[in-house]
């Protein structure tokens, strides 16, 4: 049995962003037709160990099953050592006989697909006119959804707010403060690795739509209570949100998910009401994403006759 592997520079040149959001549009509409099973992601913490395991499995029924599992490891240390925080594999499997088509390096898809169904919420709830992008962070998701944003809205003006100066300044005008990125942004990206937040509702212009990427985990959070509680408030998927998001459970009572971008797809689900109305998508990230880039690059490689074919 042959088996295509695809590293991360196969990923990274056959993943094109644009393409990556039509794949995600389709993904996130085949979740919101129910489609798709994706149980909640699986995280192995060994008491002495420095980082996780995440375990994040999806099936997608129709003409053509599969099964899909990202194993990825994640350590926040990593970038002292010239390393992405996520490092792993996702396995894609004929979902008929269960047959391994293909193993495809998990940092290059997650960099790119994150930004990606970033893309597609600001589609669908930023202001067609904004302009003005803020981003937190300077790290791989700060540098694709700079990327991304570009795609679905007329950027021209960056404001980059990081520790990291030397990275900062390569994706755009560094802010003093987080402060003096936001104030005024028309978009706002959050995609660092605080656990406490680094974002307050005092400092959002009306009208503004924030990604929150960041944070992944029940104990961690990017945004303050407020602005979660006063900003229309939308997801990739309700379950995920409840079990897994720190930025939703800890902004307490008033927290009220309005839809998922599915539904936002289909149209079953309002988007942005008025031009004041800040909009907000809480970004998890999950399995059936993975599996449906890992879709598209085993089907385009194919085509293509590139990543590496090993007996297995």
């Amino acid at each position: 049995m042959k088996v295509l592997v695809l590293s991360e520079h196969d990923v990274e040149r056959l993943l094109t962003m644009e393409e990556c959001i039509a794949v995600m549009e389709d993904a996130l509409r085949s979740l919101g037709r129910g489609e798709v099973h994706n149980p909640l992601r699986q995280i192995v913490r060994a008491p002495d160990a420095s980082g996780m395991l995440g375990l994040m499995p999806a099936y997608r029924g129709g003409e053509r099953p599969l099964y899909g599992l990202k194993e990825v490891c994640v350590f926040p240390g990593n970038p002292a050592r010239g390393l992405d925080t996520h490092l792993g594999a996702v396995l894609l499997h004929d979902g008929e006989t269960g047959e391994l088509l293909a193993i495809a390096n998990a940092s290059a898809i997650t960099a790119i697909r994150t930004a990606a169904v970033s893309a597609v919420a600001t589609k669908l709830l930023a202001r067609p006119e904004a302009k003005t992008l803020a981003i937190l962070g300077a790290g791989v998701q700060a540098r694709t959804h700079l990327e991304a944003m570009r795609l679905v809205r007329p950027i021209e003006d960056v404001r980059v707010f990081s520790r990291t100066l030397a990275k900062a300044e390569k994706l755009g005008r560094v802010a003093s403060s987080a402060e003096e990125a936001i104030r005024g942004a028309d978009i706002i990206v959050t995609a660092t690795s605080s656990k406490e937040p680094v974002l307050e509702r005092v400092w959002i212009a009306d009208g503004a739509h924030i990604n929150a990427v960041g944070s992944s985990v029940k104990s961690a959070r990017e945004l303050d209570g407020e602005t979660v509680r006063s900003a229309s408030l939308f997801v990739d998927r309700r379950e995920s949100t409840m079990n897994e998001s720190g930025d939703y459970l800890m902004a307490g009572s008033g927290a009220e998910i309005r839809g998922e971008l599915g539904e936002l797809l289909l149209g079953t689900v309002q988007g942005r009401r008025s031009e004041t109305e800040i909009t907000l998508f809480k970004s998890l990230g999950l399995a059936i994403e993975d599996l449906a880039s890992a879709s598209f690059l085993y089907d385009k490689a194919r085509r293509t006759g590139e990543g590496t074919g090993v007996d297995f």
